[in-house]
Protein backbone atom coordinates (compact mmCIF):
# COMPACT_ATOMS: atom_id res chain seq x y z
CA UNK A 1 0.00 0.00 0.00
CA UNK A 2 2.26 2.22 1.08
CA UNK A 3 4.86 2.15 -2.38
CA UNK A 4 1.09 2.49 -4.24
CA UNK A 5 0.94 5.92 -2.50
CA UNK A 6 4.18 6.53 -3.48
CA UNK A 7 3.81 6.19 -7.01
CA UNK A 8 0.85 7.59 -7.15
CA UNK A 9 2.32 10.83 -5.35
CA UNK A 10 5.15 10.59 -8.04
CA UNK A 11 2.89 10.66 -10.94
CA UNK A 12 0.33 13.05 -9.45
CA UNK A 13 3.63 16.07 -8.57
CA UNK A 14 4.82 15.27 -12.80
CA UNK A 15 1.76 15.34 -14.15
CA UNK A 16 0.95 18.94 -11.86
CA UNK A 17 4.73 19.76 -12.86
CA UNK A 18 3.98 19.51 -16.61
CA UNK A 19 0.78 21.19 -16.33
CA UNK A 20 2.26 24.14 -14.58
CA UNK A 21 5.11 24.35 -17.08
CA UNK A 22 2.80 23.91 -20.21
CA UNK A 23 0.56 27.00 -18.66
CA UNK A 24 3.58 28.70 -17.84
CA UNK A 25 4.96 28.36 -21.24
CA UNK A 26 1.79 29.19 -22.98
CA UNK A 27 -0.02 32.13 -20.86
CA UNK A 28 3.23 33.65 -18.94
CA UNK A 29 6.65 33.30 -20.81
CA UNK A 30 5.20 34.80 -24.26
CA UNK A 31 4.81 38.03 -22.84
CA UNK A 32 7.78 38.20 -20.12
CA UNK A 33 9.68 40.91 -22.26
CA UNK A 34 13.34 41.77 -21.01
CA UNK A 35 15.03 44.49 -21.72
CA UNK A 36 18.69 43.80 -22.48
CA UNK A 37 21.24 46.88 -22.10
CA UNK A 38 24.51 46.62 -24.13
CA UNK A 39 26.79 48.75 -25.45
CA UNK A 40 27.55 49.00 -29.72
CA UNK A 41 30.54 50.04 -30.41
CA UNK A 42 31.35 51.49 -34.11
CA UNK A 43 34.11 52.50 -35.88
CA UNK A 44 34.58 56.31 -36.70
CA UNK A 45 31.32 56.64 -35.25
CA UNK A 46 30.06 60.54 -35.03
CA UNK A 47 30.82 62.37 -31.79
CA UNK A 48 27.19 63.68 -31.47
CA UNK A 49 25.99 59.56 -31.66
CA UNK A 50 28.35 58.73 -28.86
CA UNK A 51 26.35 57.82 -25.64
CA UNK A 52 23.21 57.64 -27.85
CA UNK A 53 20.34 54.75 -27.28
CA UNK A 54 19.47 52.59 -30.20
CA UNK A 55 16.79 50.32 -30.00
CA UNK A 56 16.46 46.93 -31.74
CA UNK A 57 12.71 45.09 -31.67
CA UNK A 58 12.19 42.24 -33.73
CA UNK A 59 9.66 39.62 -34.89
CA UNK A 60 5.86 41.17 -33.77
CA UNK A 61 4.18 39.06 -35.83
CA UNK A 62 1.57 41.45 -35.79
CA UNK A 63 -1.85 38.88 -35.92
CA UNK A 64 -1.73 36.42 -33.94
CA UNK A 65 0.44 38.53 -31.20
CA UNK A 66 -2.20 40.26 -28.90
CA UNK A 67 -2.46 44.13 -29.61
CA UNK A 68 -2.61 44.91 -25.57
CA UNK A 69 0.84 43.14 -25.01
CA UNK A 70 2.56 44.84 -28.41
CA UNK A 71 1.50 48.46 -27.00
CA UNK A 72 2.60 47.38 -23.54
CA UNK A 73 6.07 46.45 -25.40
CA UNK A 74 5.74 49.84 -27.61
CA UNK A 75 5.90 51.89 -24.28
CA UNK A 76 8.60 50.34 -22.80
CA UNK A 77 10.61 51.01 -25.83
CA UNK A 78 9.56 54.76 -25.78
CA UNK A 79 10.40 54.63 -22.02
CA UNK A 80 14.15 53.80 -23.42
CA UNK A 81 13.97 57.53 -24.65
CA UNK A 82 15.99 56.09 -28.00
CA UNK A 83 17.67 58.06 -30.65
CA UNK A 84 16.36 55.69 -33.38
CA UNK A 85 14.91 52.58 -33.35
CA UNK A 86 15.23 49.55 -35.74
CA UNK A 87 12.81 46.86 -36.35
CA UNK A 88 14.62 43.50 -38.40
CA UNK A 89 11.83 41.68 -39.56
CA UNK A 90 8.14 39.65 -39.11
CA UNK A 91 6.11 42.46 -39.13
CA UNK A 92 3.13 40.37 -39.54
CA UNK A 93 1.79 37.19 -40.04
CA UNK A 94 -1.07 36.31 -41.85
CA UNK A 95 -3.10 33.83 -44.32
CA UNK A 96 -1.83 36.63 -47.27
CA UNK A 97 -2.79 40.65 -47.08
CA UNK A 98 -5.53 40.57 -44.60
CA UNK A 99 -3.09 41.84 -41.85
CA UNK A 100 -1.67 44.79 -43.48
CA UNK A 101 -3.81 47.58 -41.99
CA UNK A 102 -3.76 46.09 -38.83
CA UNK A 103 -0.04 46.38 -39.08
CA UNK A 104 -0.20 49.89 -40.27
CA UNK A 105 -2.71 51.13 -37.07
CA UNK A 106 -0.42 49.52 -34.57
CA UNK A 107 3.12 50.46 -35.85
CA UNK A 108 1.21 54.07 -36.03
CA UNK A 109 1.14 54.04 -31.83
CA UNK A 110 4.81 53.69 -31.68
CA UNK A 111 5.89 56.78 -31.02
CA UNK A 112 8.88 58.19 -33.29
CA UNK A 113 12.23 58.89 -32.12
CA UNK A 114 14.17 62.10 -33.21
CA UNK A 115 16.06 59.94 -36.00
CA UNK A 116 12.93 57.97 -37.37
CA UNK A 117 12.28 54.37 -37.25
CA UNK A 118 14.32 52.09 -39.49
CA UNK A 119 12.59 48.52 -40.68
CA UNK A 120 13.94 45.71 -42.78
CA UNK A 121 11.44 42.54 -43.46
CA UNK A 122 11.19 38.99 -42.28
CA UNK A 123 10.37 35.70 -44.22
CA UNK A 124 6.57 36.48 -42.56
CA UNK A 125 6.41 39.75 -44.52
CA UNK A 126 5.86 37.66 -47.73
CA UNK A 127 2.81 35.76 -47.21
CA UNK A 128 2.33 32.36 -45.77
CA UNK A 129 4.73 30.93 -48.42
CA UNK A 130 7.47 33.29 -47.67
CA UNK A 131 7.52 34.49 -51.11
CA UNK A 132 4.61 36.61 -52.45
CA UNK A 133 6.20 39.51 -53.54
CA UNK A 134 2.97 41.73 -53.71
CA UNK A 135 1.85 41.35 -50.26
CA UNK A 136 5.59 42.48 -49.07
CA UNK A 137 4.76 45.72 -51.60
CA UNK A 138 1.73 46.49 -50.21
CA UNK A 139 3.33 46.14 -46.83
CA UNK A 140 6.08 48.06 -47.61
CA UNK A 141 3.88 51.18 -48.77
CA UNK A 142 1.81 51.00 -45.84
CA UNK A 143 4.70 51.43 -43.03
CA UNK A 144 6.19 54.45 -45.13
CA UNK A 145 2.72 56.12 -45.08
CA UNK A 146 2.96 55.64 -40.97
CA UNK A 147 6.86 57.15 -41.37
CA UNK A 148 8.78 53.95 -41.28
CA UNK A 149 12.20 53.60 -43.35
CA UNK A 150 12.05 50.33 -45.00
CA UNK A 151 15.07 49.05 -46.04
CA UNK A 152 15.12 46.46 -48.73
CA UNK A 153 18.41 46.02 -50.14
CA UNK A 154 18.90 50.02 -49.65
CA UNK A 155 21.57 52.29 -47.59
CA UNK A 156 20.22 55.32 -45.76
CA UNK A 157 22.32 57.61 -44.27
CA UNK A 158 20.84 58.74 -40.64
CA UNK A 159 22.91 61.30 -38.74
CA UNK A 160 26.45 60.03 -40.07
CA UNK A 161 25.89 56.86 -39.47
CA UNK A 162 25.05 54.80 -42.61
CA UNK A 163 22.18 51.64 -42.22
CA UNK A 164 22.10 48.64 -44.68
CA UNK A 165 18.72 47.15 -44.62
CA UNK A 166 18.88 43.30 -46.61
CA UNK A 167 15.55 42.06 -48.30
CA UNK A 168 14.38 38.39 -46.87
CA UNK A 169 16.62 35.69 -47.84
CA UNK A 170 13.59 33.07 -47.94
CA UNK A 171 11.85 35.06 -50.17
CA UNK A 172 14.84 35.28 -52.99
CA UNK A 173 15.64 38.82 -52.68
CA UNK A 174 18.83 39.02 -50.24
CA UNK A 175 20.94 40.90 -52.24
CA UNK A 176 23.73 42.28 -50.41
CA UNK A 177 26.13 43.83 -53.38
CA UNK A 178 23.11 45.73 -54.44
CA UNK A 179 22.85 46.98 -50.85
CA UNK A 180 26.82 47.74 -49.91
CA UNK A 181 26.99 49.17 -53.86
CA UNK A 182 27.47 52.75 -52.23
CA UNK A 183 28.51 51.86 -48.44
CA UNK A 184 31.73 53.99 -47.33
CA UNK A 185 33.93 51.65 -44.99
CA UNK A 186 35.70 55.14 -44.10
CA UNK A 187 32.58 56.26 -42.69
CA UNK A 188 30.24 54.50 -39.35
CA UNK A 189 27.66 52.03 -40.56
CA UNK A 190 25.45 48.78 -39.06
CA UNK A 191 23.68 46.07 -41.25
CA UNK A 192 20.27 44.92 -40.58
CA UNK A 193 19.23 41.82 -41.79
CA UNK A 194 16.79 39.67 -40.82
CA UNK A 195 17.83 35.96 -40.81
CA UNK A 196 21.51 35.22 -39.54
CA UNK A 197 21.88 32.72 -42.24
CA UNK A 198 22.45 35.54 -44.18
CA UNK A 199 26.03 36.14 -42.43
CA UNK A 200 26.98 32.60 -44.29
CA UNK A 201 26.00 33.86 -47.63
CA UNK A 202 28.44 35.81 -50.27
CA UNK A 203 28.20 39.57 -51.14
CA UNK A 204 29.26 41.13 -47.94
CA UNK A 205 32.10 42.34 -49.79
CA UNK A 206 34.48 44.46 -47.49
CA UNK A 207 31.81 44.98 -44.78
CA UNK A 208 33.36 45.15 -41.04
CA UNK A 209 30.60 45.62 -38.46
CA UNK A 210 28.10 44.77 -36.81
CA UNK A 211 24.43 42.77 -38.38
CA UNK A 212 21.51 43.34 -36.22
CA UNK A 213 18.97 39.74 -36.58
CA UNK A 214 16.16 38.53 -35.87
CA UNK A 215 14.31 35.62 -37.19
CA UNK A 216 15.54 32.50 -34.68
CA UNK A 217 13.00 33.94 -31.22
CA UNK A 218 16.04 32.39 -29.81
CA UNK A 219 15.06 29.02 -30.42
CA UNK A 220 11.44 29.41 -28.53
CA UNK A 221 11.39 26.58 -26.26
CA UNK A 222 14.43 24.75 -24.78
CA UNK A 223 15.68 23.34 -22.08
CA UNK A 224 18.12 24.97 -19.70
CA UNK A 225 21.82 24.41 -20.20
CA UNK A 226 20.45 22.86 -24.20
CA UNK A 227 20.45 23.86 -27.66
CA UNK A 228 16.76 24.69 -28.98
CA UNK A 229 15.20 21.52 -30.77
CA UNK A 230 13.94 23.64 -33.55
CA UNK A 231 15.69 26.42 -34.81
CA UNK A 232 14.95 27.83 -38.69
CA UNK A 233 18.29 28.62 -39.91
CA UNK A 234 20.50 26.16 -41.38
CA UNK A 235 23.48 27.04 -39.09
CA UNK A 236 22.61 26.00 -35.30
CA UNK A 237 25.11 28.49 -33.87
CA UNK A 238 22.65 31.14 -34.70
CA UNK A 239 20.04 31.02 -31.53
CA UNK A 240 20.41 34.40 -29.89
CA UNK A 241 22.51 37.50 -28.38
CA UNK A 242 26.28 37.95 -29.80
CA UNK A 243 28.41 35.95 -32.34
CA UNK A 244 31.66 36.62 -33.49
CA UNK A 245 31.39 35.31 -37.21
CA UNK A 246 34.47 35.98 -38.56
CA UNK A 247 35.88 38.65 -41.19
CA UNK A 248 35.37 41.80 -38.93
CA UNK A 249 31.28 41.01 -38.65
CA UNK A 250 29.32 40.55 -35.47
CA UNK A 251 25.92 39.79 -34.99
CA UNK A 252 23.46 40.66 -32.80
CA UNK A 253 20.05 38.18 -32.79
CA UNK A 254 17.67 39.79 -30.94
CA UNK A 255 14.69 36.89 -29.57
CA UNK A 256 11.87 38.88 -30.66
CA UNK A 257 8.77 40.02 -29.25
CA UNK A 258 5.83 38.46 -30.91
CA UNK A 259 5.04 34.30 -32.03
CA UNK A 260 3.31 32.60 -34.64
CA UNK A 261 1.92 30.68 -32.28
CA UNK A 262 1.72 31.30 -28.37
CA UNK A 263 4.47 29.46 -26.87
CA UNK A 264 8.07 30.24 -25.49
CA UNK A 265 10.08 28.22 -22.73
CA UNK A 266 13.50 29.65 -21.41
CA UNK A 267 13.62 31.93 -24.30
CA UNK A 268 11.57 35.42 -23.36
CA UNK A 269 11.04 37.95 -25.43
CA UNK A 270 13.05 40.75 -25.81
CA UNK A 271 13.82 44.42 -26.68
CA UNK A 272 17.22 45.16 -27.00
CA UNK A 273 18.83 48.56 -25.58
CA UNK A 274 22.23 49.27 -27.32
CA UNK A 275 24.26 52.00 -26.20
CA UNK A 276 26.42 53.45 -29.23
CA UNK A 277 29.86 53.72 -28.63
CA UNK A 278 32.86 54.93 -30.65
CA UNK A 279 35.13 52.00 -30.79
CA UNK A 280 38.57 51.83 -30.74
CA UNK A 281 41.00 51.08 -33.66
Amino acid sequence: MGKYITRRRFFTGVGATLAGTLLYANRIEPHRVTIVSRELPIANLPKDLDGKILVQISDLHIGPTGDDYLRSCFRLVEGLNPLLIVITGDFMTGRGSEEIAHVGSLISELKTPPLGIVGTFGNHDYGPTWAQAPIADKLAETLRDCGLKVLRNQLIDVSGMQIVGMDEVWAGKFLPQAAFEDYDSERAGIALSHNPDTLDRPGWGDYRGWVLCGHTHGGQCKLPFFRPPFLPVENPRYTSGEIDVGEGRRIYINRGLGYARRVRFNARPEITAFTLRLAEN
